[in-house]
């Protein structure tokens, strides 16, 4: 077992294989923090981060990281959303626009080439096992 820092309190935690970089109890407190901002916007479809971050109580980092794992959806109602990582365009969830998804796929398969057939090695003429000398 691997002892590690919590990013939020500080504190020392037995690290049991998760992914989150927080201990039980600060990883409880975000996810109670979650249950409000998604409870909210679900009362308040309409209400930009800005409004969230207020009557919820949690920071605007906060909710946009939530955004951006695609945890959090802004709806079409929203006079707001988040940036592309790549080109800036507003977009509802997650880290880049359609347009960049798609230009990132296909640079991806572009780069990823299929395995080429091993070209056969010619076999040297056996020297039929003899010794050979060298001429000095």
């Amino acid at each position: 077992m691997e002892l590690r820092t919590c990013r939020m309190c500080q504190k020392l935690y037995s690290y049991i294989g998760k992914t989150t970089p927080f201990c039980p109890r600060c990883m409880k407190e975000l996810e109670d923090k979650f249950d409000r901002c998604k409870r909210f916007i679900k009362e308040n479809p309409g209400a930009n981060v800005q409004v969230v971050s207020e009557k919820t109580e949690v920071s605007i980092k906060m909710i946009k990281q939530w955004v951006r794992e695609e945890r959090l959806v802004f709806t079409d109602k929203s006079l707001v959303g988040i940036e592309c990582e790549n080109c800036g365009a507003s977009i509802l969830t997650g880290r880049f626009c359609a347009q960049c998804k798609q230009k990132l796929s296909n640079s991806l398969s572009d780069s990823i080439k299929k395995p080429q057939a091993p070209t056969p090695v010619q076999q040297q003429k056996s020297s039929g096992g003899r010794m050979r000398f060298l001429d000095e």
